[in-house]
């Protein structure tokens, strides 16, 4: 069909050629007529860089390079239709383009059709270090084969039962499913090169982190294992994730929990003889359990029923779920799928004054994002709080499209000012409170400065300090500890330590009594 669409515009390109005729080349050419000819020139020079981009990103298996492909070609053909009722216009070097494009894209194509599969044992070789730290690579690089070539898909079966979990994603877990996709995909210079490095596919690792969290890395199940990639705490201090020098949990991070998820994959395959499906169970339900289960059935498979009967229930879903999303992954077309499209180019943005999380996302607005931008600092920034202010000058991961909006929006103006006011509105400050009721005569009183007076005698007194008392305060519904922090003047980790609160979530439940410990409000 592409090459139909190519073959196509190459012909109506000709035949605008012929429509030239050669007096009108041959006619005076103004100042004017030249500015513009240069114009399209440069039009034609634009559509050139990115029909080059879109090749680039139809030889990585990108979907999004045939679209933008053919949106380049349409602007290249603008170009030239332009071009050809422009006076002066040199048509003959932009269809002299238009040519060497078009044949660029054929044997872009033609060399993808006969690309033979990659093999991994000259990365390895070239990487002593990785070798070392996962020999499994090359097994495991072998087993999986380059991802782009869908090896993933001979090792896991097309059964029934992953057939019903595609039904699930595509039906009532659809928008799990797109969700995880855009999460992922401004994670994925991230997650992506540590199982890359470790020989094993994109679709896994994408199958995991939907059916794992659906792309959140602060995603706590009720067992306790967090992160994108829910590690248990003891699973994870294992392959070095946990509370580091700071009190940030590392399961958190995105790189560092899919580096320690790589690894522990591959060390599952390479003791359960490279079940991609009993690996994953092991992942699930606990690799003790499978290491048992492997070595009592003598070897057989996860669909037989001898092994699938002795795990439970969950880890029965589990399996056929992760590989479903896999399998949609790499075959969108099959199932009518169109990913959204994520900006996901990775940059930085540096403070100009303090701004919580919850400031950024409202004053960045959804442009080019339905659902804002806050799932995509909070992923990409993981050791802060979405409520605390972080101090001005901190530079904070972003994309190139978060940047520019806060550029334009967050450092300073009315839609600042906004965000600033709606995340520090007090909820008490709307209640309007009863005056005392009657009257009270206290005849003339005096106060005088820098002291206390009774109301009574109107004498002066010493001033005493106030004794500090610790107060209590209930939860109420939609309550955070941020913002009671803020309401009554405390220090969110002092808070947090007199209740036995844990960071990054600091979960409240409506009702539950706190000790104001430190507050000064």
């Amino acid at each position: 069909m592409l090459l139909r669409s190519l073959w196509f515009r190459s012909l109506m390109a000709a035949l605008l050629l012929c429509c030239v005729t050669a007096p009108a080349l041959a006619q005076r050419v103004s100042a004017k007529d030249r500015a513009a000819a240069e114009e399209r020139v440069a039009q034609m020079a634009a559509a050139e860089r990115r029909y080059e981009e879109a090749l680039v990103l139809v030889a990585n298996g990108d979907p999004k390079g045939t679209t933008e492909s053919n949106a380049a070609l349409e602007d290249m053909e603008d170009a030239v239709d332009a071009c050809a009722r422009q006076r002066g216009c040199p048509l003959s070097d932009l269809l002299a383009t238009f040519k060497r494009l078009l044949k660029a894209g054929v044997d872009a194509r033609t060399a993808d059709l006969e690309e033979e599969p990659e093999e991994h044992d000259d990365m390895l070789d070239a990487d002593p270090a990785l070798a070392a730290d996962v020999p499994e690579a090359l097994r495991a690089a072998r087993l999986l084969g380059d991802d782009r070539r869908h090896a993933f898909d001979r090792m896991v079966s097309f059964n029934p039962a992953v057939q019903a979990g595609i039904r699930r994603w595509l039906t009532d877990m659809r928008p799990q499913l797109m969700t995880s996709y855009e999460n992922y995909q401004v994670m994925r210079h991230l997650m992506w090169p540590e199982f890359e490095r470790r020989g094993l596919p994109e679709a896994m690792l994408f199958g995991i982190l939907a059916k794992e969290s659906n792309g959140r890395v602060h995603s706590v199940s009720r067992a306790g294992a967090s992160g994108p990639m829910q590690f248990m705490p003891a699973t994870g201090r294992r392959f070095g994730l946990g509370p580091d020098g700071t009190g940030f949990d590392t399961r958190y991070d995105p790189r560092s929990a899919a580096e320690a998820s790589a690894t522990y994959l591959n060390e599952r395959l390479r003791e359960l003889n490279d079940d991609v499906e009993l690996s994953l169970a092991g992942y699930n339900g606990g690799e003790g359990r499978a290491r048992r289960v492997h070595r009592q059935s003598g070897g057989s498979g996860f669909w037989e029923a001898s092994v699938y009967e002795q795990f439970p229930a969950e880890t029965r879903d589990y399996v056929p779920m992760v590989i479903a999303a896999a399998w949609i992954f790499l075959h969108p077309r099959q199932f009518g799928i169109t990913f959204p499209k994520v900006d996901a180019h990775p940059a930085t943005l540096k403070l100009t004054r303090p701004a919580s999380i919850y400031e950024l996302t409202v004053c960045l607005g959804n442009t080019g994002n339905r659902d804002g931008y806050m799932r995509s600092l909070r992923n990409l920034n993981p050791r802060y709080d979405a409520e605390t202010p972080i101090p001005a000058g901190t530079v904070l991961a972003a994309t190139t499209r978060i940047a520019g909006l806060y550029h334009r929006h967050c450092e300073s103006g009315t839609r600042a000012e906004l965000a600033r006011a709606l995340v520090t509105a007090d909820v008490n400050a709307a209640i309007v409170r009863d005056g005392m009721a009657g009257n009270v005569a206290v005849g003339q009183v005096t106060p005088l400065p820098g002291v206390a007076t009774t109301v009574a005698t109107g004498t002066a007194q010493p001033a005493r300090p106030k004794a500090q008392q610790v107060r209590s305060y209930r939860v109420a519904k939609g309550d955070t500890l941020g913002r009671i922090a803020e309401r009554h003047g405390c220090a969110l980790k002092a808070l947090a330590r007199a209740n036995g609160l844990r960071a990054p979530a600091y979960a409240l439940r409506q009702g539950q009594q706190l000790r104001l410990e430190g507050c000064r409000k």
